[in-house]
């Protein structure tokens, strides 16, 4: 998800309840988009586009913790 910035999401992991919490919802829709795209799980287009754009939502909530994370360690 982030190979680039793996380090500072390791120590972001570590130390941010927030970024941990998160982290681990993408994660979780990630594996629900993966399993509705496999038809593991039943669900709609409509359902599935929501998921996907929750689970961009939380990815681009990340980058930007990441990123300011990166800026004030400069």
């Amino acid at each position: 998800m982030f190979e680039y910035d793996q380090q500072i999401v390791d120590t972001l992991l570590s130390k941010s309840t927030d970024f941990q919490r998160l982290y681990q919802k993408h994660v979780e829709l990630k594996q629900r988009v993966h399993d509705a795209n496999l038809r593991a799980e039943a669900m709609d287009e409509f359902s599935l586009e929501n998921l996907k754009k929750e689970k961009l939502l939380l990815k681009d909530k990340m980058a930007a913790i990441i990123e300011g994370y990166r800026r004030a360690q400069v």
